[in-house]
């Protein structure tokens, strides 16, 4: 069956939670990479929304001379695509508002709330979704196959070092260190691991 090539492309990320069978429970992202620049958006509307050159980047000027003036004036501005507002953040901890003035308060950033108009807007996705080819995070690493075939691999020459493992699996040093230590551990261990200089060596227990 050919791969699906259009639609979102998503990737799949563990989260922190566990499912009944032990595994992380997933979530999914877009894929990195998927970006349009302000000049592709430009260039699209001069050629198929009947935009003059240089009107979207006046526009733009506009905006945010206007809408930044009133944000920090602490208004709320209010747009077809949404609505933008000042966050503030408070200095410190406080427990009584009568200890709280103007200098224990900083500015914090933009909000933006989309409107619903912009989000069913930017929903119409009428191509689905498409899982990425290329793994991702360290779901991969409660992939038995995955992890054995990287832990073949890295022991050919007898010995596996954290650098290596990455490689081969894809993970990142903290979780391939984790994974490689794992193995070291319990009633019956795989590996054994012996400090050389700053890096850290392991051993087969027995053949893979």
């Amino acid at each position: 069956m050919p791969r699906k090539t259009d639609g979102i492309e998503f990737e799949i990320h563990p989260r922190p939670t566990k499912g009944e069978d032990g595994k992380p429970l997933l979530y999914v992202r877009p894929a990195k990479g998927w970006k349009k620049s302000f000049k592709e958006l430009e260039t699209f509307c001069n050629k198929y929304r009947g935009m003059r050159p240089g009107e979207m980047q006046a526009l733009f000027n506009v905006m945010m001379d206007v809408v930044g003036l009133w944000l920090s004036d602490g208004y709320r501005v209010e747009t077809p695509i949404g609505s933008f507002a000042p966050k503030l953040k408070l200095k410190g901890e406080h427990t009584d508002p009568k200890t709280i003035h103007g200098r224990d308060v900083s500015y914090a950033g933009v909000e933006f709330i989309p409107s619903k108009e912009f989000v069913e807007e930017c929903g119409r996705n009428r191509e689905g979704y498409r899982k990425s080819p290329a793994i991702v995070g360290n779901s991969q690493m409660y992939d038995e196959k995955t992890m054995e075939e990287a832990l073949r691999r890295c022991l050919k020459f007898g010995y596996a070092t954290v650098p290596e493992f990455m490689i081969f699996s894809g993970l990142k040093r903290d979780s391939a260190k984790k994974y490689l230590d794992s193995l070291c551990k319990g009633d019956q261990p795989r590996l054994r691991k012996i400090r050389e200089s700053r890096r850290w060596l392991y051993f087969p227990l027995r053949k893979e």
